[in-house]
């Protein structure tokens, strides 16, 4: 994982899957990807490529209305949807915090809006607009995204 931030181009939905195929070849049990970007700019692309890569054949949906979905493959994905959450503090009040370190891969859209408490072994897939149609840029960090640092 790079320690220095980089935009990397992403001129359509295949080359999202390419990026999220490539970084899951380097996931393994207990890693944690949060997803952050504005709405339809690709997190859902990247957590199916994700998941695909790791070996999971069920159809992967967003989660976003039950926050929480479970995949089996060559690794469990843990798919969580923070969209209908306000903050940390609701994220908490879920439960959802229990699903940050399991032995599968967990990824999660929407993850600055509990930023405050994703674990500093976060890795950080920023995902934006680059047009303002198709084509969109993704950036990884490691660590956490910052509190507000989000869309």
């Amino acid at each position: 994982m790079p320690t220095e931030e980089t935009i990397h181009p992403l001129p359509d939905a295949d080359a999202t899957r390419v990026a999220a195929a490539e970084l899951a070849d380097r996931l393994g049990p207990g890693d944690l990807v949060a997803l952050v970007g504005p709405l339809g700019a690709g997190k859902t692309t990247f957590v199916k490529a994700v998941a695909a890569t790791l070996g999971v054949t069920e159809e992967v949906v967003s989660p976003t209305f039950i926050r929480l979905r479970h995949y089996r493959g060559d690794l469990d994905v843990h798919h969580l949807d923070l969209y209908r959450v306000k903050d940390a503090a609701e994220f908490q009040a879920l439960g959802l915090d229990e699903w940050l370190d399991t032995s599968g891969v967990t990824l999660v859209e929407w993850a600055d809006r509990a930023a405050e408490v994703l674990p500093p072994h976060t890795i950080t897939v920023f995902l934006d607009y680059a047009d303002g149609v198709r084509s969109r840029t993704m950036r990884l960090r490691e660590g956490p995204p910052r509190p507000g640092e989000g869309v």
